[in-house]
């Protein structure tokens, strides 16, 4: 028989309590409980203080593309230009004209198109990894950039501009569109989105679309096209003016503007379809408006610079580990991320191998190839861990 003071005591040796007795305090260890505190606590300051730091590393980044190049212009002397130009008269001009032309008229245009380019193609990746739920989703990898380049180069070579200044950029959204379509709906045809049928979809109609555009080169009537296309399919931001600076910038304003109040909607996809179905999201419509939306963006964008790959890759990737996966801070902050990391890639293309300007696009591709190489070897090795586990 057991000793009557012993009921509803726990066997000893199991670490269970019996009633009316003090719980205790928790299994886990003091030290490890402050740890995770502090963790939590770093990570919190972390994304606050990127968004702050990323827009003066902007400024620097603005700066140093409005000073750099051929003729060298000195930080104070470019500011005093930028601030006489938008009415600031509180100083006499120190400058010559011919500075005041170089920074206002040839690189001011460049640097801003950087900017707008940098901050859209981030947040267009970043939306896209979310919509499909793939970490290796972004406007180049899947194709987006070649339709949108077929769109535009089909403007080029027929001179067919029915919308006038904007027939490029329209051609360019609807070749953008297409091309997104393709690719979802042939990756989805099994069934279930896998990064490498993702990818693998990706690849082949980025080769369809790459091979419709050089056919329409190669029978074109005109030999300059193919030297302009080239060119420009390679990604740049020279030749860009005043004029044009207008829709890109719009489209972006309004991409990070809707993606901004629909950050909770990307935020659920996350955990997934039928979560997201269940807290409310219809999942088929929520993506088919992202589509469109993305698409838009991304045909002006290339419209005005070209398809620039792997900004929209990279750039999430690397502010997700300083401000978590919330979109509420994820896209801001990417966006910034993006204008920072395009400024000094054109920079860097303008002075590596001057007075020779290298394509931006085959900058950005340098980065890029391996970043990407060691997102699919880290997809590979969480897969296994998952496997053995």
């Amino acid at each position: 028989m057991r000793p009557r003071g012993a009921v509803g005591a726990a066997p000893a040796g199991t670490g269970k309590r019996g009633p009316g007795t003090d719980p205790g305090p928790p299994s886990r260890p003091a030290g490890r409980r402050k740890d995770a505190t502090g963790a939590a606590a770093a990570g919190g300051r972390a994304g606050r203080l990127a968004p702050v730091l990323l827009t003066g590393l902007l400024l620097v980044s603005v700066t140093a593309g409005l000073g750099v190049g051929s003729v060298h212009v000195p930080p104070g002397e470019v500011w005093g230009i930028v601030t006489h130009a938008l009415g600031a008269d509180w100083a006499e001009p120190a400058w010559s004209r011919a500075r005041e032309t170089i920074v206002l008229d040839v690189r001011a245009p460049r640097v801003l198109l950087g900017v707008v380019t940098g901050a859209g193609l981030a947040v267009v990746g970043t939306a896209l990894q979310a919509l499909v739920r793939n970490p290796l989703a972004e406007p180049y990898l899947l194709g987006v950039s070649s339709g949108a380049s077929l769109g535009a180069v089909v403007v080029v070579v027929t001179g067919v501009r029915l919308l006038g200044p904007v027939s490029l950029s329209a051609a360019a959204f609807a070749g953008a569109l297409l091309s997104m379509l393709l690719v979802y709906t042939t990756a989805r045809a099994g069934g279930r989105i896998t990064s490498m049928r993702l990818i693998l979809a990706g690849v082949a109609v980025a080769a369809v679309l790459t091979a419709l555009m050089d056919l329409m080169l190669l029978t074109s009537d005109r030999a300059n096209h193919a030297r302009e296309v080239l060119a420009w399919t390679l990604g740049g931001l020279g030749g860009v003016h005043w004029g044009s600076l207008w829709l890109p910038a719009a489209a972006l304003l309004l991409g990070i503007g809707v993606l901004t109040v629909q950050a909770r909607s990307l935020n659920l996809l996350l955990a997934g379809e039928e979560a997201a179905a269940t807290m409310g999201l219809d999942v088929a419509r929520f993506r088919a408006r992202m589509f469109v939306l993305l698409s838009l963006v991304t045909g002006c964008l290339v419209a005005a610079a070209g398809p620039i790959g792997f900004v929209g890759l990279m750039m999430p990737h690397i502010v997700r580990l300083f401000v978590g996966g919330d979109h509420r801070r994820v896209l801001p902050t990417a966006a910034l991320a993006g204008a920072c990391f395009l400024v000094w890639a054109d920079i860097a293309a303008r002075t590596v191998a001057a007075p020779m300007e290298i394509p931006v696009g085959v900058l950005t591709a340098l980065c890029g190839g391996p970043f990407f190489l060691w997102l699919m070897r880290r997809d590979a090795r969480r897969g296994d861990e998952r496997g053995r586990a």
